[in-house]
């Protein structure tokens, strides 16, 4: 899952040849039942079911050449597409406003997470690449931190859907858990959702576990969840630099090559944001139309899934996702502790 421009310049996001459309009409159809869905089952989520019945689909009909090109535009241009959108709704000032107690929490959870990931994927042999989605993916914010790492490593859309699904498996258990933990521990609302919002990755589950255990516990911890995401800007980039060392590319070229064009539309949308032009209707839009588009995406993600693939990859993945889940959960509740 490569980032290109076309020839011009141009985003592919705005090139839509004819031989794009069946397989984004097929993106859209999937995304379509799955969406209902998820509003029935918010804890799982649009995005989750679109993955598993794109996936479905291919195995039960198997793969249509013709749907191809417009299967891998979805899967990659669209859900970069959706990360832009997705800044429209966030603030850079969020890391300012929810504290400075919260930044120690979220950057410490998220080292837990990426150091984790390093040495026990290596240990469990598995492959850099999905063990980098793994971690950044656990350690941010899920779909949204897969997508925008996914082409700086050159992730292949079976690693992409494998990293999505071990880390929905996770949230599930952090929803039926988290609530229960921490009433155990006495947490108090603004550690709690704090804890919710550091240690559970996508947004409605992080919603259904703060929610959960009140109005106040959850507002904050979406606060935090935002701010988290935040983080996307200088993984990506620390990724970016990383492949281009290891490459050994130089050049102005080179650094367009690896940086991926959404990234600088992103923190556009951001800074657009916080400047107050939109108003919170707007953004609050925007943010459903990104996970709109990602729905649209991780729909393209299943359809270009081989089962197989992941069936081969075994449940050392899964392991790994367990282990960095919950370095993560023990990481950011022991640092509340500390810093409260």
């Amino acid at each position: 899952m490569r980032t290109h421009a076309a020839a011009d310049g141009q985003p592919e996001l705005l090139r839509t040849p004819p031989a794009l459309l069946p397989g984004v009409f097929a993106a859209l159809a999937v995304a379509a039942v799955a969406t209902p869905i998820g509003r029935l089952v918010p804890v799982v989520g649009a995005p989750v079911f679109a993955l598993a019945l794109g996936a479905a689909v291919t195995s039960v009909a198997g793969e249509r050449p013709a749907l191809r090109p417009g299967v891998a535009f979805a899967a990659r241009t669209v859900l970069q597409g959706a990360i832009v959108v997705l800044g429209l709704s966030l603030g850079l000032t969020r890391v300012a406003r929810v504290g400075a107690g919260s930044l120690p929490v979220m950057l410490g959870s998220l080292a837990a997470a990426l150091a984790v990931a390093a040495v026990a994927g290596r240990l469990l042999r598995i492959e850099p690449r999905l063990r980098t989605l793994v971690g950044v993916g656990t350690g941010i914010c899920g779909a949204s931190a897969i997508a925008a790492v996914s082409g700086v490593v050159g992730a292949a859309e079976g690693e992409v859907a494998y990293a999505v699904s071990t880390i929905f498996a996770f949230n599930v258990v952090a929803v039926v858990l988290f609530p229960v933990l921490g009433h155990l521990l006495g947490l108090g609302a603004h550690a709690y959702g704090l804890w919710a919002g550091t240690a559970v990755n996508d947004t409605s589950s992080v919603v259904a576990a703060a929610y959960a255990y009140g109005h106040a516990a959850g507002a904050y911890a979406v606060v935090v969840k935002l701010t988290r995401t935040t983080m996307i800007v200088p993984v990506v980039l620390v990724l970016a630099f990383l492949r281009l060392r290891r490459t050994g590319e130089r050049g102005e070229r080179s650094i367009r090559q690896v940086v991926p064009w959404f990234l600088l539309w992103f923190v556009a949308a951001a800074a657009v944001n916080t400047s107050g032009v939109l108003g919170p209707s707007l953004a609050h839009d925007a943010s459903r139309a990104g996970a709109a588009l990602i729905t649209v995406a991780l729909a393209g993600v299943g359809l270009s899934t081989r089962l197989g693939a992941i069936r081969q990859a075994g449940v050392r993945p899964l392991l790994l996702g367990a282990l960095v889940w919950a370095a993560v959960a023990t990481s950011s509740l022991a640092l509340i502790w500390a810093t409260a």
